[in-house]
């Protein structure tokens, strides 16, 4: 494949609802996303691209029943710490964007490991957005851009659209193509801010039967697009 996003983010959607349809209860959807988050990443570093991230929970998800929280929380957990071995092997750096405060001090610290781990990784980025919305992503960057301009450390005219990405959870780069999973077709508060010019890619298979395949028709779906940033086309 040519002309390969350089940054891939996937709203993983639809896991619940797939265990619903199957009679299965919910846990077992999220499980079957953990495993499907598993082969995109490696297939994602295989194809080139350079970033991924992937919406794991939002802070509105704590909105769902203790139980499920309390489910998803463990399952993290296990796979940072045990499954995602595979992923490390092939020089995958993984971070996180979001918010700790709220978050379990046993989650807190296998993020705080598997950061560590991979921190001199330099295949591709896992940005896994845990705890995460885009405008409390926003609110938190405008309070630190606030604190460099009090403390002298930042003009405010010299405060862009570029440079405030240093200020987000990530400074990553803006995103090309984002894939939401599930049926629905709205954003969910992901990654607005570097979402500004994304191709953006809507499918109803569910995240748990997202295959291999599956990422590679959204990325020729990028490749066909007509990329102009605001310009005009030109013959």
């Amino acid at each position: 494949m040519n002309t390969i996003p350089n940054h891939v983010a996937i709203i993983m959607d639809g896991n619940g609802r797939w265990a619903t349809e199957r009679g299965k209860k919910r846990s077992e959807g999220h499980k079957e996303g953990a495993k499907a988050l598993e082969r995109l990443a490696l297939h994602a570093e295989k194809l080139g691209v350079k970033v991924l991230s992937v919406y794991a929970f939002s802070t509105d998800n704590f909105k769902r029943s203790k139980e499920e929280v309390d489910y998803l929380m463990n399952l993290i957990i296990y796979y940072l710490n045990n499954k995602l071995q595979t992923v490390v092997d092939r020089g995958i750096k993984i971070v996180f964007s979001g918010r700790k405060i709220g978050l379990r001090d046993d989650v807190i610290a296998a993020i705080d490991t598997i950061t560590d781990k991979t921190k001199n990784n330099d295949k591709c980025i896992l940005n896994i957005c845990l705890n995460y919305g885009a405008q409390e992503e926003i609110v938190d960057a405008s309070l630190k851009v606030a604190d460099d301009i009090s403390t002298g450390k930042l003009k405010k005219e010299d405060l862009n659209r570029d440079n405030f990405y240093k200020y987000l959870y990530q400074d990553l780069p803006p995103i090309d193509l984002l894939i939401r999973t599930g049926r629905e077709h709205r954003l969910s508060n992901f990654m607005l801010y570097q979402a500004f010019y994304a191709e953006i890619y809507f499918v109803d298979t569910y995240f748990p039967d997202f295959l291999e395949n599956n990422l590679e028709e959204a990325i020729s779906y990028y490749q066909n697009r007509d990329r102009r940033f605001g310009n005009v086309k030109t013959d």
